[in-house]
């Protein structure tokens, strides 16, 4: 099996690539979309089962937006977003352990790369695609400049960013104007290789274990990445929140 920083192409359809990154996160969209289709054809005011745990699961993300933002009214305006990042990135992180679960190795195509024959898998984690975390990120940060705007005002939001030199103390608020917008950029830069880098490590450190010892040596690391998975949507939600948070709040 080969490991590649890259995600592999699997076929292509009129010309446009689908790469096994690509074919896992549209799956996970589709389980998103369908669960909760089906989950709101059959909601119960004595919510048991799958109900019962998506209910625990978009109450703590709530309470949880509390505790950062400290007002219910603006929590509601954020969860949508939080909560879709979460349940995206974590599904999608999760998703790419599933060929650690098959026994024997995992499912793909073989090809021939350099002469040799090599297992391209069907499977592959869209988070440890760096084209899928930047896309999360360019969403995040962009989602935050919209929001200030609509809440706060183009002119507020704007004067965070541009400042008079001749406003006291002098040229301190234009530096910290320009910092302000360098920050922005750098969001979206550390957004990105921080989950991308997380998840393709443990990917590759899953598939080097699995060829060493490839069944009961993986377990710990296979567990240890579960909560890595879980931690990593987690940062990247309430990053989202709090950069939400400070994008409408009025400059002091």
């Amino acid at each position: 099996m080969e490991i590649s920083l890259a995600p592999e192409l699997l076929f292509d359809i009129f010309g446009f690539p689908v790469t096994n990154s690509f074919f896992t996160t549209v799956l996970v969209v589709f389980c998103i979309i369908i669960a909760s289709f089906v989950l709101s054809r059959k909601i119960s005011q004595k919510p048991k089962g799958f109900q019962n745990l998506v209910e625990f699961v978009l109450e703590s993300i709530l309470n949880l937006a509390d505790n950062v933002t400290g007002s219910r009214k603006k929590s509601k305006k954020f969860f949508p977003l939080v909560a879709t990042i979460f349940i995206l990135v974590i599904i999608s992180n999760w998703a790419g352990l599933i060929p650690a679960l098959i026994p024997g190795g995992t499912l793909g195509i073989n090809e021939i790369h350099h002469g040799e024959k090599v297992l391209i898998p069907f499977i592959r984690s869209g988070s440890a695609d760096l084209n899928m975390t930047l896309s999360i990120a360019l969403i995040s940060v962009i989602a935050a400049q919209i929001m200030g705007v609509a809440m706060i005002g183009g002119k507020h939001y704007a004067g965070k960013f541009f400042v008079s030199p001749l406003k006291k103390p002098y040229f301190i608020g234009t530096f910290v104007g320009i910092l302000e917008i360098i920050s922005e950029f750098a969001k979206i830069i550390s957004f990105s290789f921080r989950l991308f880098g997380n998840v393709f490590a443990g990917e590759v450190l899953l598939t080097v274990m699995l060829m060493l010892v490839p069944y009961f040596a993986p377990l710990p690391f296979l567990f240890l990445e579960i909560f890595v998975g879980f931690v990593q949507a987690l940062v990247f939600s309430m990053l989202t929140l709090v950069f939400l948070k400070m994008a409408t709040e009025t400059a002091h």
